[in-house]
């Protein structure tokens, strides 16, 4: 192409923005294969996923922005995607080819948090896209019914695990693994152990999105999930009134302390439409979660009304986004897709942004650890202080504080043989005295 034309049309071409992540189609590097032959223009706009709901209108600007240009006549644009992954170390040892993982979380039960999950996994293949869905929610899973999956996973050598695929969507649950009328009555290391074999002993294939949905509440499931891997960020669901979204809040307070951003809150139940009468009933009330989600800075990814056909088709295990995709519910839930994955791309884009995090760990000698920090700044700590001040159980009592280490118990010249990721909001270290549980959160490495 000549070099002076390649220029016009790319200059051009920055008139066209990408309204989620605000930065134009060539400085994101949007822009593919362009050629030209005599008076026509060929290229591709590559976007950051499928789900993107102005590719038509960016197709429409981009085309009459090239037609602008002198000697150009005709432009042929193919619209593609590529979605983006979540970059951690901790990922591509454990699940490589899986881009993004997003959990799905409550505060409390019975908010439709399963249903959310799987109709969102669902609306996402049906936008293109590559989906898994792990149902972690252990002691009352309920994916398997509500996505109508018939088949069991498959084991094969090497004890690994194949999941079902039903919808487009591959899913693996502990339904099934239980017979009817069983329950799972474990303690926290084998629910640890349990999402582990999830992520890492099931043959995931390359995924774009793999969908979490997650027990109620904040103990063990998702303390163990945010040890485990690093999630590209959590979507909250809540019903509208005052008490459902007080509960919600300590599964975002929980978030935050692990270093998870939060993509957006789902507001579930939000009014009801008589179907006779066609007057609205806000039940629960309707507005709450925007309300919050305006409030605290949290993006707002939408409203999902009551419907007796959603409850129908969940027991039914046909997802409504399937069985009525032109209702108002379906409809909802499609825009919440769209919103859900434009959220991801702008997480993916801007990176850990302002969230503390050690940018470089190192041991100058066997006595001191060196962190520089995301922000600029520069630790160094003792091995001896940084073994005496661990908060583990074993060091400190959990119920009043209390230190129970002795420090002169420590050998003065302890020092650390190994350094494991916690997620993305901490590190283990593995002292020479054979002490390896403590987890120390950034936040209190950066306040010692």
């Amino acid at each position: 192409m000549n070099p002076e034309k390649e220029k016009q049309i790319l200059q051009v071409l920055r008139s066209v923005k990408d309204p989620d992540l605000g930065r134009d189609i060539v400085e994101l590097g949007f822009v593919k294969n362009l050629k030209l032959e005599g008076e026509k223009v060929f290229f591709a706009i590559e976007l950051t996923t499928p789900a993107c709901p102005v590719k038509d209108r960016m197709k429409e600007e981009a085309r009459r922005a090239v037609l602008s240009v002198a000697g150009i006549k005709e432009a042929e644009i193919q619209m593609t995607a590529r979605v983006r992954p979540s970059l951690a170390k901790q990922k591509q040892d454990l699940i490589p080819q899986v881009k993004n993982i997003i959990p799905v979380a409550s505060g409390k039960g019975g908010v439709g948090k399963s249903t959310v999950s799987a109709n969102l996994a669902v609306a996402l293949v049906q936008m293109g896209a590559k989906v898994g869905l792990m149902d972690a929610d252990v002691y009352g899973p309920s994916i398997p019914r509500i996505m109508g999956v018939t088949k069991s996973p498959q084991v094969i050598p090497g004890n690994r695990v194949v999941p079902p695929e039903e919808n487009g969507v591959k899913i693996i649950s502990m339904g099934f693994f239980l017979k009817e009328g069983e329950a799972v009555v474990w303690r926290g290391p084998m629910l640890h152990k349990t999402i582990q074999q999830f992520l890492g002993d099931v043959e995931w294939g390359e995924l774009d999105y793999l969908i979490v949905d997650l027990p109620p509440g904040t103990g063990d499931v998702q303390l163990s999930i945010c040890q485990t891997i690093p999630l590209t960020g959590a979507a909250i669901v809540s019903t509208p009134q005052d008490v459902a979204l007080k509960v919600a809040e300590k599964a975002i307070v929980m978030f935050n302390k692990l270093n998870t951003p939060i993509l957006g809150m789902i507001e579930n139940m939000s009014g009801f439409v008589c179907s006779h009468c066609g007057q609205k009933n806000d039940i629960f009330g309707s507005g709450g979660a925007r309300a919050y989600s305006l409030e605290n800075g949290i993006p707002f990814l939408g409203a999902i009304p009551l419907d007796t056909q959603l409850r129908q088709t969940s027991d039914a295990g046909i997802p409504i986004v399937i069985s009525s995709p032109d209702s108002v519910v379906a409809q909802a839930f499609q825009q919440i897709a769209q919103n859900l994955a434009a959220q991801v791309s702008i997480r993916n884009l801007e990176g850990a942004g302002s969230r503390l995090a050690p940018k470089q760990v190192s041991q100058p000698d066997a006595s001191h650890l060196k962190i520089v920090w995301n922000d600029g700044r520069e630790s160094i700590y003792s091995t001896y202080q940084l073994r005496v001040a661990c908060q583990c159980a074993v060091c400190v009592d959990e119920m009043s504080g209390q230190k129970k280490l002795q420090p002169e118990t420590v050998n003065q010249k302890v020092f650390i043989s190994g350094i494991d990721p916690v997620g993305q909001y901490a590190l283990r270290f593995h002292f020479s005295d054979g002490h390896s549980t403590g987890i120390y959160a950034f936040d209190y490495l950066r306040s010692l």
